[in-house]
């Protein structure tokens, strides 16, 4: 979930529910703020929020039914999981290439901070901070090059 998505802000009296719910259900329940954790938005292959899923034994399955109360109770008591298609193995959160998304996220947040750091603390021009990432992307690439 993200703090600003509006979709996000109307599920989440729904959603603490069923987290005080889960010790009944046998489930831990659990929220994750992608704007504070952007790597795992990359590893679970976040497009839309928000996302939920279902993990059992390292299986991810992704939970796309109806948002209330009753029908996420359901879909554990019931167990609606079974029939869903778990995540392809490329996907899966735990697989090498999600661990390289995730990488990514967390690269492009560091290239923000950096970029926030120029323009904010230093007080470079944007346009400036643009050059010196490209400056530094040529370099890198003649380097790798070489």
């Amino acid at each position: 979930y993200a703090p600003w998505c509006p979709a996000c802000q109307q599920i989440e009296s729904t959603w603490e529910s069923f987290a005080k719910e889960s010790e009944h259900l046998g489930i831990t329940v659990g929220k994750v703020d992608v704007t504070q954790e952007p790597g795992l938005s990359g590893r679970f292959f976040v497009t839309t929020l928000p996302t939920i899923y279902h993990a059992n034994d390292g299986v991810f399955r992704r939970y796309r039914g109806s948002r209330t109360l009753e029908d996420l109770q359901g879909y554990i008591l019931e167990r609606k999981w079974e029939a869903v298609e778990p995540v392809a193995g490329w996907k899966s959160p735990s697989s090498i290439m999600m661990h390289g998304m995730a990488g990514l996220f967390h690269f492009s947040g560091w290239i923000r901070q950096i970029h926030n750091y120029l323009t904010g603390t230093l007080g470079i021009h944007v346009w400036a901070s643009y050059a010196i990432f490209i400056l530094a992307t040529l370099l890198i690439g003649l380097f790798l090059g070489l």
